[in-house]
């Protein structure tokens, strides 16, 4: 019971964690992962605030797993509710709470806080997966889809990206919106994948001492 409490404690400040670093690459305006940068385009013309637009899509992530899965639908994975609205709440109050009042003039120092976001975002992320608790919606999905449709998951998830930078363009020049993916998004592509693949390599030993990696 004490284990399961301490990894439940982790995951918060995971989610926590990973909230700032993601406030933080909005904040740095270069251009943000394909999927955020949807969930910003969507936010800007419903003028609704990013991090609750987050919650909103994650949820909703969340609803066509179950109705994908149906009865193979676990308990477990309504974590995933909860998990967003941690998410979007941190996202928003660093965003519009702690930052708002920080400019941030000077390209090379917002490049800088830019990668350093991405490295924060991934090593959260990959702590998340080696917890394995509950996944992201977003993954979570995907895993559903996968399942049901017998296709790779890593194919549906790249999908996934795809279909969010095809709606993020969309809505940025048919309603003349800010350019939501620009040179950050190529160099979160290029960096996320190798970090998160260093990052739980490095940390499935520490968690399996910690007692905290689920054999399941």
């Amino acid at each position: 019971m004490i284990k399961e409490i301490k990894k439940y404690c982790v995951l918060i400040l995971l989610i926590v964690c990973a909230g700032i670093g993601v406030a933080i690459t909005l904040k740095a305006s270069i251009g943000v992962g394909a999927w955020d940068a949807m969930t910003k385009s969507i936010a800007l013309l419903t003028d609704v605030k990013i991090g609750t637009m987050g919650m909103i899509l994650n949820c909703t992530c969340v609803l066509g797993q179950l109705l994908l899965l149906r009865s193979e639908f676990k308990l477990k994975q309504f974590l995933q509710i909860p998990v967003s609205i941690l998410l979007g709440i941190v996202v928003n109050f660093i965003l519009y709470e702690v930052l708002t009042g920080f400019t941030l003039e000077n390209y090379i120092i917002r490049l800088i806080l830019f990668v350093l976001a991405i490295v924060v975002v991934a090593l959260a992320v990959s702590a998340v997966m080696v917890l394995n608790v509950v996944t992201f919606a977003v993954e979570g999905f995907c895993m559903a889809l996968s399942k049901k449709i017998h296709k790779n998951f890593a194919m549906l998830r790249q999908g996934v990206d795809i279909l969010s930078i095809v709606i993020s363009l969309i809505l940025t020049f048919v309603f003349s919106q800010e350019l939501t993916l620009r040179e950050g998004t190529i160099v979160g592509m290029l960096l996320f994948g190798p970090l998160i693949g260093t990052f739980m390599k490095l940390l499935k030993p520490i968690f399996k001492n910690l007692g905290l990696a689920n054999e399941n």
